[in-house]
């Protein structure tokens, strides 16, 4: 798992993109049916999670006899428990996608990934008296075929063990060079290669990929493309249709769903002395740990293999925002911070102690991501000597009002919440226009869900809670495109034009920024004001760790 990204890239931003990669190696499978009646957690605390402008999930593995769950939608413990994408769990009240709760239950160690998920569907069954059933529905899906000239790839050795190697380009390319990613595929069935292009091509938005080739053995074959979606680039769809001899195009298909029948919002209560039962785990660390001042040229850079992580270029700036799930370009919510912190980078190569790893697909041990803004968080205290506490204090802060609302009213029947990618249409702006690189497509939305949701949709824009005064009561569909923040970071900004029908953009290049979007396509204004949220105030912390 590699990530690599400018230096002012937000922690939180960092957190998602791991997140992702961490989420590619464990994809949803079929599901496994209803409930086994002797398949139940030993004991279960299910509680409503504490409130973060970020409410990343995470979790869904058992750690010895422990399943833990963070920040879990209903929709995020139905698709784990039913082996479903959260896009294929239908139907239910808009709070499925935006109440989120913290689960730890106890299993026993040797239970099997299926039994786990049938323990989790009978938990959801008990605690929120969930009732859903299996269907098939059309659902807009990229769908893999053979090309009219037949596949161009070669059949594999049914002996040959099945694997994908990545590659990528240099990351310091120079303006103007396209970036490119491939994969050299050994015995990959197309149902496989459908399943992983998702991820490797993660920049397209590929959300759901369906094999319907009906090609059956497995296949070597290289794939290369441009690594993000560019008109004068080689995109993943003209890649496979060129090297593989298959075609990938958006169509709706028939899918396999879960539809939500029934579900109360709030759980029944835990069992007495449940709390005590079932104590927070132990903090999670690091079992060893090295840094060293990082070197002039070093990148910015993080790496997890295995059980280790290796990252350069570090500020411990962006240390302490990954760690307490902040915005390292908010200066505002990281208080009391020296100099030193957004100044020194350091290099680290740890691994990662017993208790914080977890069984991977190959069945090797290895890191656990869901503990590793917690063993940032052990690491700073421990080297660094780092002491802070929450706080609220008065920041600038984003409300939204109304300015013209040029949004479509919802269909009710869709689900609420918003993705990144194209809608139903399929069609995507960014590769004709890809100084626009953000596209939002944003289904059955109020304006006050949209407020909730912005600080976490909106990396390096919105750091902090937005209050909604639109006085808008409706729900709507929308779609959103707008340059990411480091786009328009990389371009300075053009001076204020004369011309009253110039389009409103923040750079010669066409980019635009998140607040002009609003207000040009969905005629919503953003406005800044001062008023208290949460700070992490450094109470103490050292400019040199101890020794290695």
């Amino acid at each position: 798992m590699i990530l690599t990204a400018k230096r002012a890239v937000a922690g939180v931003a960092l957190l998602a993109l791991l997140s992702y990669a961490a989420l590619a190696q464990s994809a949803p499978t079929a599901a496994d049916g209803p409930p086994a009646a002797a398949a139940t957690f030993e004991l279960a605390d299910v509680h409503v999670a504490a409130r973060t402008t970020t409410p990343y999930f995470t979790g869904g593995r058992l750690h010895g006899d422990r399943y833990l769950l963070h920040n879990a939608t209903l929709v995020d413990m139905i698709s784990l428990a039913y082996g479903m994408d959260r896009d294929n769990v239908l139907s239910g009240p808009a709070w499925l996608d935006l109440d989120r709760f913290d689960v730890s239950a106890r299993a026993p160690r040797e239970a099997s990934p299926d039994s786990v998920k049938r323990m989790l569907q009978a938990l959801l069954a008990e605690r929120f008296h969930l009732v859903v059933h299996n269907d098939t529905h059309p659902l807009p899906s990229y769908v893999l075929r053979v090309d009219k000239d037949g596949p161009k790839m070669k059949e594999a050795d049914e002996s040959e063990a099945s694997s994908i190697d990545e590659h990528h380009t240099p990351t310091n390319l120079p303006p103007g060079v396209q970036g490119y990613y491939s994969i050299t595929c050994h015995n990959q069935t197309m149902t496989a290669f459908s399943d992983a292009i998702r991820y490797y091509a993660g920049l397209y938005n590929l959300d759901h990929v369906v094999d319907a080739t009906g090609l059956k053995p497995g296949y070597d074959f290289d794939l290369h493309w441009t690594s993000k979606p560019s008109p004068d680039g080689l995109s993943v769809f003209d890649a496979i249709k060129n090297q593989l001899g298959l075609k990938l195009a958006m169509e709706k298909y028939p899918t396999p769903v879960v539809i939500v029948d029934k579900a109360d919002e709030k759980p029944t209560p835990n069992a007495p002395g449940v709390d005590k039962a079932l104590p927070p785990p132990p903090p999670a660390e690091f079992d060893v740990a090295v840094l060293t001042p990082s070197k002039p040229d070093a990148p910015f850079e993080g790496r997890i293999t295995g059980n280790q992580v290796k990252a350069t270029g570090m500020t411990l700036k962006f240390l302490i925002a990954f760690a307490w799930n902040l915005n390292s370009g908010d200066d505002e919510l990281i208080a009391n911070a020296p100099k030193f912190v957004d100044q020194d980078h350091w290099d680290i190569l740890a691994k990662a102690a017993p208790e914080s790893q977890a069984i991977g697909p190959d069945g090797k041990p290895q890191l656990d991501f869901d503990l590793l803004p917690h063993m940032v968080q052990t690491l700073l205290a421990e080297r660094f000597q780092m002491k802070s506490h929450m706080e609220d204090r008065p920041i600038e802060a984003f409300t939204l009002v109304a300015a013209g609302p040029k949004m479509k009213k919802a269909d009710p029947l869709n689900r609420t919440g918003c993705k990144e990618g194209p809608g139903d249409d399929g069609k995507d702006p960014r590769i004709a226009n890809p100084i626009l690189g953000r596209l939002l497509t944003c289904r059955n939305m109020t304006m006050a869900q949209f407020a909730e949701q912005l600080p976490m949709l909106a990396g390096g824009y919105v750091f902090t809670p937005v209050l909604d005064s639109t006085g808008l009561k409706d729900a709507y569909d929308f779609t959103l495109n707008f340059s990411t923040a480091g786009q328009l970071a990389s371009h300075p900004p053009p001076p204020p034009s004369n011309d009253p029908n110039a389009p409103a953009t923040n750079d010669p290049n066409g980019g635009l920024s998140l607040l002009d979007a609003m207000k040009n396509q969905l005629g919503v204004k953003v406005v800044k004001e001062k008023r208290p949220s949460p700070v992490l105030v450094i109470d103490h912390i050292e400019q040199k760790p101890t020794e290695n």
